[in-house]
């Protein structure tokens, strides 16, 4: 099964995660400024969220 992950320490909570994501409302939180997947049951995985992102704080998991 396939997991996303945000790592809090490297988020910067610039949001071009959340703007490029397809299923971002259904997915994307933000919390003190910075995201964190709310329900990654409706990520499809299409990877847009880790390139836009700056300091490379989304990892998945396989």
């Amino acid at each position: 099964m396939y997991e996303i992950k945000v790592i809090p320490e490297r988020c910067t909570g610039c949001g071009k995660c959340i703007d490029v994501c397809p299923k971002a409302p259904r997915i994307w939180g933000t919390k003190k400024g910075k995201a964190f997947i709310k329900n990654s049951e409706f990520c499809i995985f299409c990877g847009q969220c880790i390139t836009v992102c700056p300091p490379k704080a989304i990892k998945t998991k396989f």
